[in-house]
């Protein structure tokens, strides 16, 4: 007789780490990269409002990268938008409350 057992969400979890191991050590890294570029970026702007690209020099990496965290921060309401230079909008972290 075969038992329909419901397995937690804990329990299913568990199973699938087990069978994937190589798919959850790619995503462990990806994290850590992005929580590391979100520290490096949020460091960046403590001192002053900067843009993208100095941002992007700053922190050593393309300003792309930069711009795709920044665009991100923005709609999470982390960072918030301060006036212009030149072309660039400047970009300072939110306040914190």
């Amino acid at each position: 007789m075969v038992q329909n057992k419901t397995l937690s969400r804990g329990e299913i979890l568990k199973q699938l780490r087990k069978q994937h191991p190589e798919a959850v050590e790619r995503t462990q890294v990806l994290l850590k990269e992005q929580k590391h570029m979100q520290q490096e970026i949020c460091q960046a702007l403590r001192e002053r409002p900067k843009t993208v690209p100095e941002v992007a020099a700053a922190i050593g990496v393309s300003p792309d990268k930069v711009l795709w965290y920044i665009a991100s921060f923005r709609k999470y309401g982390l960072v918030v938008e301060n006036g212009m230079c030149g072309d660039y909008p400047l970009y300072q972290k939110a306040e914190e409350n």
